[in-house]
């Protein structure tokens, strides 16, 4: 996972209205474990989590390149986020305890929570926030992190509120704020980010090659942290963690996908967390050049894949059929847009009438990131052939695909965490001027509907443009999402409340507890 798009893979989420939001934490509503009657939180021990990682991957920079998930979740525990996922509404509170905005939508004011502090015990304070996002800001894909807000833009009102104008109305700001939005002390230097205080529930012990031990903070602003430390240590592959789980070397194995829940089913003492329909694995087609860019070819691909297949095969059933529309999750998701189903006839047709060349072989370009992305390729494969298009699978190391393939190729998977928000994927990987535009997309209809979305607070006005915002991506995008995977989570008997929050809500750690 590479550039930023790591770090923006785990965000996701909507906001509220007008009023300033009072601050309220998130997490008991997301307990991977129903507690007793008589089984409440209790202080103390050392959770042992797993994460995947790759040695040549490593980083300690908040606002730099993110190629790890034991890194993220590090980073994510050690440092706040101006505001946080949550289960209703879906962005909570966080180090900004409230926000308000302007008429217009430009202007938004986030009040610093009460008592923050990094810690070696001084306070936070707005220079620290506008510094921190500033210095986020001018990172080579700051624009994706902080669309519409030029850092001359970001500005301290005193020494509790932080002052964001955007470049136009943007209703949806709070969702850009649930992650990558780290804050550091100001000035603090590249050399000192490896011991930089942060603000969140644990502090750093000690990091090694991507394994940390991180101690509980008990000044934490937050509310109470139960354990007394965790450990995380990093692990190259699904397998690797699940084998250390069943072996009593860990107690969570995190994100270790649906082969391992399969095999530890039947085990008594192990707990199989489920966060529904948590990641996408979308094929991505290059819209704006190559041989993907007429759309009658991109519909296509997507009438020549069984999706109930690939859910079946790829996924092992952990997981649900999608229709092609980033975003499942989100509240005003369209469900009356008919399910695409798999017509290879219509597809043959369609193909012809774009005069595709069929004598070719296009290459398909994937990662072992994650468990299944490469299957799904393979997969995939496989099911276009029969409508007669021919692919090759090409496997490549996550380094080269994110330098090479990634917003440049014709034909490529990704994967993405975010899954409760239409708008987020609108604003970062759809509209023409998106950082991430993945797939090249430029259409004016969907940037102005975008616009409607994000520029209005009234529901009734909000939902009639996502609606058409959502049949635009069905009909002409770069993107078949044939499915939606579940985000498993593997834990020993003894942990109790894991969040089952998808994307970035995941990594929150600080109401676990061990029983």
């Amino acid at each position: 996972m590479n550039i930023t798009r790591r770090q923006v893979l785990w965000a996701g989420g909507a906001i509220g209205a007008t009023a300033l939001l009072a601050a309220c934490s998130g997490g008991d509503d997301t307990s991977a474990r129903p507690a007793a009657a008589d089984d409440k939180p209790k202080k103390g021990g050392t959770l042992r989590i797993g994460a995947l990682g790759r040695a040549g991957a490593l980083t300690r920079d908040p606002h730099g390149t993110q190629g790890n998930e034991s890194d993220y979740l590090i980073l994510a525990l050690v440092y706040d986020t101006l505001t946080v996922p949550g289960a209703g509404p879906n962005t909570k509170p966080r180090l900004a305890a409230s926000w308000e905005h302007s008429e217009d939508l430009k202007t938004w004011r986030f009040k610093i929570a009460k008592g923050a502090a990094f810690h070696d015990g001084t306070p936070v304070t707005a220079a620290d926030v506008v510094w921190s996002l500033q210095r986020l800001r001018n990172t080579p894909s700051g624009a994706a992190r902080l669309p519409g807000i030029e850092a001359k833009n970001i500005k301290a009102e005193g020494d509790d509120t932080v002052v964001l104008v955007s470049d136009y109305a943007n209703a949806e700001l709070p969702l850009l704020t649930r992650l990558t939005t780290f804050v550091l002390k100001k000035d603090t230097s590249d050399k000192e980010l490896e011991k930089a205080p942060g603000t969140g529930p644990f502090k750093l012990d000690w990091y090694r090659g991507g394994n940390a031990r991180l101690v509980r903070n008990d000044q934490w602003y937050g509310g109470t942290v139960h354990l007394d430390a965790i450990e995380v240590t990093m692990f190259e592959t699904p397998q690797a963690m699940s084998s250390a789980l069943l072996a009593g070397q860990i107690d969570v194995a995190s994100n270790v996908g649906a082969v391992a829940a399969r095999t530890a089913e039947s085990r008594k003492d192990v707990q199989v967390v489920r966060r529904p329909n948590d990641m996408s694995m979308p094929l991505v087609m290059r819209t704006r050049s190559g041989p993907f860019a007429d759309v009658r070819v991109r519909e296509a691909l997507r009438l020549a894949v069984d999706r109930d297949a690939m859910v079946k095969q790829v996924l092992s059933g952990y997981g649900t059929v999608a229709n092609d529309i980033m975003g499942t999750g989100d509240p005003h998701y369209a469900k009356d847009i008919p399910q695409r189903k798999r017509d290879l006839a219509k597809a043959r047709q369609l193909l012809a009438d774009a005069k595709f060349d069929l004598t070719k072989t296009y290459d398909l370009v994937t990662t072992e990131d994650i468990s299944g992305l490469a299957e799904s390729a393979t997969l995939l494969a496989s099911q276009t052939r029969e409508a007669g298009i021919k692919l090759k699978v090409v496997k490549q190391e996550s380094g080269a695909f994110y330098e090479k393939t990634w917003l440049k190729g014709d034909l490529y998977t990704t994967y993405w965490g975010t899954n409760d928000s239409v708008v987020f994927f609108a604003s970062k990987t759809l509209v023409s001027e998106a950082g991430q535009n993945e797939a090249g997309f430029d259409d004016k209809a969907f940037d102005t509907s975008y616009r409607k979305v994000i520029g209005t607070a009234d529901e009734t006005a909000r939902a009639t443009a996502l609606h058409e915002l959502q049949q635009i991506e069905f009909d002409k995008s770069g993107y078949l999402l044939w499915g939606m995977a579940d985000g498993i989570d593997l834990a020993v008997a003894k942990v109790r409340n894991l969040p089952k929050l998808p994307g970035y809500g995941r990594v929150q750690l600080e109401n676990v507890w061990l029983g």
